[in-house]
């Protein structure tokens, strides 16, 4: 199709992040070398955003810097006040782009973060067509895996249960939902809900995906040789993570003299230490604490298996990370993860209660510790799958072709 101009509106937008800030970075960045793109974002990004132009200008790409009264700004904390002031940002981000689309004629608008379906966009009701997503959030912790969790876990799900509930019956998000040419739902829970609030063009498409530089980056990720099998979980340290659920499993798999490192802190920290502790594992679970990104690549290739548990998550990025390292992956067959850990990356792990969760999880410990040749060949697979589906340059050409279906629909 030929250049057209196009909206990228992105919360969440910032160059060498992980995650949202790095997903709204990297789709603006690609997309340039097909389309001259305006992206409308916060202003608190500007100065990494402008430095790291400086350094490696991108043709075609200009920014355009938003945030609302600083007054509002003290509010953004805790994070029931955040949600309101994200709200309020949406809403004042309507009246810049209905300028951008007055003064440069924009083609398209497509919303790429936040990646959350239950809050509103309000460009969407420019006249001009839209794209909205990938979003998510439509996952939800499997039936009577809560009980669990501490009581604060428990009533965290129920609050988001809440909150969620009210974010479909909110007028501006099904407004979002009919008025988008195009909806991409980052796992199929997701889409479920969004084509019941009227997002009928809806498909399944995960948000996030792998940059050149990341790849150059994981290439050099050592392989380890060595007989003592080392497991690694990466993340917050949240009930819903499901790193107890891989403890565990460690546990029940019994694997001497394998190891179990985690990376990472949170609330449920001590939890989990107390858990290894009562399961005598406390030698061999070893809790590394949060480490910065070239650490945490560097303690992936003293790993040979990535195990991710997640209960409720549209993303995994660490995922993708692990499989474009050459490692396979241990996961649910529930939300992102499922998506982005396909037959011969790794091992799924069907979901029915937490007995047989643990018990599967443990089964997948041995068959990789067990095999070298497995593991490798599940890493040559995994790292083929990323670069064929989730390295930018391939999706912003997806993107591509949903703007020209979008946009022969408008004629």
């Amino acid at each position: 199709m030929k250049r057209r101009r196009i909206l990228i509106s992105a919360f969440a937008c910032r160059p060498g992040m992980g995650s949202e800030p790095g997903t709204g970075w990297a789709c603006a960045r690609t997309m340039a070398a097909h389309h001259d793109v305006w992206v409308l974002t916060r202003s608190r990004n500007r100065d990494v955003i402008e430095k790291a132009m400086q350094q490696d200008p991108v043709p075609g790409l200009q920014f355009v810097y938003l945030d609302i009264p600083s007054w509002i700004l003290r509010l953004r904390k805790p994070r029931h006040e955040f949600q309101a002031f994200y709200y309020l940002w949406q809403f004042a981000a309507y009246f810049v782009a209905r300028r951008l689309c007055r003064d440069v004629g924009i083609d398209l608008i497509h919303h790429v973060t936040y990646q959350k379906f239950w809050a509103p966009s309000f460009v969407a009701l420019l006249p001009v067509p839209f794209v909205w997503g990938p979003v998510g959030g439509g996952e939800s912790m499997p039936r009577g895996f809560a009980r669990r969790c501490s009581l604060k876990g428990r009533m965290y799900e129920g609050i988001r249960n809440l909150a969620r509930w009210i974010g479909e019956c909110d007028p501006f998000v099904r407004m979002t939902a009919r008025r988008s040419k195009r909806a991409l739902a980052a796992t199929d829970e997701s889409a479920a809900r969004m084509r019941a609030i009227g997002g009928q063009q809806t498909t399944v498409y995960p948000a996030i995906g792998i940059t050149d530089e990341d790849l150059e980056v994981f290439d050099a990720v050592a392989s380890r040789k060595t007989n003592a099998v080392r497991f690694l979980s990466i993340g917050r340290l949240l009930h819903w993570k499901g790193f107890d659920l891989g403890i565990v499993a460690f546990g029940k798999a019994n694997l001497l003299p394998a190891e179990y490192w985690i990376v990472g802190d949170g609330p449920e920290r001590e939890r989990l230490e107390d858990l290894a502790s009562q399961l005598g594992l406390e030698s061999r679970v070893h809790f590394l604490g949060p480490k910065k990104r070239a650490e945490t690549l560097e303690i992936l290739g003293q790993s040979d298996v990535l195990v991710h548990p997640s209960l409720h998550e549209s993303g995994g990025l660490v995922c993708l990370e692990a499989l474009a390292a050459r490692r396979p992956v241990i996961c649910l067959d529930w939300g992102g993860p499922a998506i982005l850990v396909a037959d011969g990356t790794g091992v799924r792990v069907a979901v029915r209660d937490v007995e047989q969760v643990t018990s599967d999880l443990a089964d997948a410990m041995k068959r990789l510790a067990g095999d070298a040749d497995i593991r490798e060949a599940m890493g040559r697979a995994g790292r083929r799958h990323v670069e064929a589906h989730y390295f930018w340059p391939r999706k912003v050409e997806h993107y591509c072709s949903i703007y020209g279906q979008a946009l022969k629909e408008t004629v």
